[in-house]
């Protein structure tokens, strides 16, 4: 077996930190966590759930939640795939949040305007506001969404 198609052992070492991956140079799945400032490297095939449309929102999507086990994070850092007929259900905001669209086509109803957004459309979300996100075309929108932790 060549070195790049090897795996890495998950080791614990005395500070904590956990190596649980690197990146081949074939672009293999990667998580690592650095060993004395915490700082995190993950893939999204290490992180990716099957999921429903959150809010109900209904159909299938896939969730990527990055960092979930990074302690002290002052926000959320999501990614997640809305399959064809899925969506993000309507909702309340109760802190800001953001979209930004990496691929496919979507309906946002905003404060009850519909907006049709796409690859590079970025989306703030402020507290008190209320939003759905409905997935429309052919091929999956695909989203990355970041928000503060709750104190």
């Amino acid at each position: 077996m060549t070195l790049r198609l090897r795996a890495v052992a998950i080791v614990l070492v005395a500070s904590g930190a956990f190596v649980l991956g690197r990146l081949s140079s074939s672009g293999t799945a990667s998580a690592a966590i650095a060993q004395g400032h915490g700082s995190v490297i993950e893939h999204d095939s290490l992180v990716a759930r099957n999921e429903p449309g959150t809010h109900n929102g209904g159909g299938r999507t896939t969730g990527y939640s990055f960092f979930s086990k990074v302690h002290d994070l002052p926000f959320v850092f999501r990614k997640r795939a809305l399959h064809p007929g899925s969506g993000i259900g309507h909702h309340e905001q109760h802190e800001d949040e953001v979209y930004y669209v990496l691929s496919g086509q979507g309906e946002l109803t905003l404060d009850g305007e519909k907006h049709l957004i796409g690859p590079g459309s970025a989306v703030l979300t402020r507290t008190a506001s209320t939003h759905s996100l409905k997935q429309t075309g052919t091929q999956d929108l695909v989203i990355i969404i970041t928000y503060p932790t709750a104190k």
